[in-house]
């Protein structure tokens, strides 16, 4: 594990969710950075890979033969390897599911039905069983069954029009290549298993979690929701890049008091009694005079002098830098943001979880699995076959082709 990753605050307790056994059927995003935070937080997640895995093991970006890509996603999860197309395969993951407390899938609503996996099946052998389903519309609707991926969301739920209203010109909306439907819907499954799990300490029983990326992407749209229903009589205020002499930087003057040092530091005292930003309607009247002032000072300076020169005097200010330097700041080392996995020329970082626990560990692990690495063992262990019996399965494929 990185030194990055030592400055964490130091682990009292247990990590919270040790000791929680998961099941996991999950693939490509959301549902693998689901069951990822619950391997962050202590969980046991066996990951149920059909014999050509995950389909993300293949992408890129790759190191010493791993893609880092899937390992950012699915580390510290155990990988085992069932044909679920056999009938072998279903019995040995619903026995596993048998004596699980989370099970996480996220395919098209029906797929886990037909194999006899779904939460009205597992849960009379197993009631305290809490399923959480997460899929592009939602289990129940007319769009339940349609196929959907993070791209076709951002377009069906309004946020690419929504956010191509605020960019300058340009009917086109924009390319999509930043999954954001994937996370929020992994983020809010994980909350929600969290309070299935808090409410099973009450009730002694499990339930059915039903998590849509279309309902995650427009519970974001706050604004945007309202206005479609009560359109507003002039366009909303929108926060621009401004230039600096190498490039661009954010200024965000939202409330009067950061407006009023920023007139300040740009050497223009007489904004503060300017009537056209004397208030919240005006400012947003004049927007584009205000941002041309603001752009006269940063225009003649770096990105890196406005940045340091707004931000020490309060007015919070970022220059556009690129992922590779957002990593490289002092800041997400000093909050153990990164946990290095891999060894040596093939190392890698990935993001720990946003958040710090005074108590209990949460951290990304720093194992990526194999594909199958764990079949055996987590079958011998969990269910007590063994090995005449894993062998007549491998030979019946259960556990995919053998290999040469």
């Amino acid at each position: 594990m990185s030194a990055a990753a030592a400055v964490r605050p130091a682990a009292t307790r247990a990590p919270a969710l040790a000791g929680l056994k998961v099941v996991d059927f999950t693939i490509v995003m959301s549902g693998p950075m689901c069951t990822r935070m619950l391997a962050d937080a202590g969980a046991e997640v066996v990951k149920v890979e059909p014999p050509d895995g995950d389909v993300v093991r293949q992408r890129p970006p790759q190191r010493g033969g791993v893609s880092t890509y899937y390992a950012s996603m699915n580390c510290g999860k155990k990988s085992i390897v069932l044909d679920l197309q056999t009938e072998d395969g279903k019995r040995l993951a619903t026995e596993l599911v048998a004596q699980a407390d989370v099970v996480v899938e996220n395919f098209r609503p029906g797929v886990m039905k037909r194999l006899g996996l779904d939460y009205a099946n597992l849960s009379r052998d197993n009631p305290r069983l809490v399923y959480a389903s997460i899929s592009g519309f939602g289990q129940t609707g007319p769009m339940a069954s349609a196929p959907a991926y993070a791209p076709v969301i951002h377009a069906a739920s309004g946020y690419e029009l929504a956010y191509n209203q605020y960019q300058r010109g340009g009917d086109r909306p924009a390319n999509n290549g930043i999954f954001i439907a994937d996370v929020m819907g992994a983020s809010y499954a994980f909350g929600a298993i969290q309070l299935a799990l808090y409410e099973r300490e009450k009730s002694g029983r499990g339930q059915h979690i039903d998590v849509s990326l279309m309902d995650s992407v427009l519970g974001m749209l706050i604004y945007e929701m309202q206005a479609a229903q009560f359109p507003p009589e002039r366009p909303r205020q929108v926060y621009e890049p401004v230039r600096a002499n190498d490039g661009y930087v954010m200024v965000a003057a939202v409330t009067q008091k950061n407006l009023e040092v920023l007139f300040d530091t740009i050497g223009y005292p007489e904004g503060k009694t300017d009537p056209r930003f004397a208030t919240m309607a005006t400012k947003e009247a004049n927007w584009p005079a205000l941002l041309a002032l603001i752009e006269r000072w940063t225009s003649q300076r770096t990105g890196a002098e406005c940045e340091q020169v707004f931000m020490k005097a309060g007015v919070p200010c970022s220059r556009y830098r690129s992922v590779g330097e957002a990593m490289a700041d002092p800041q997400c080392a000093e909050r153990g943001l990164f946990v290095e996995l891999g060894e040596g020329d093939a190392s890698y970082k990935v993001c720990n979880l946003p958040f710090l626990m005074s108590a209990t560990p949460v951290a990304a692990q720093p194992q990526v699995a194999g594909l199958g690495e764990h079949t055996e063992e987590v079958l011998h262990d969990a269910l007590g076959l063994d090995a005449a019996t894993l062998a007549g399965l491998r030979a019946r494929g259960v556990f995919g082709k053998a290999r040469a």
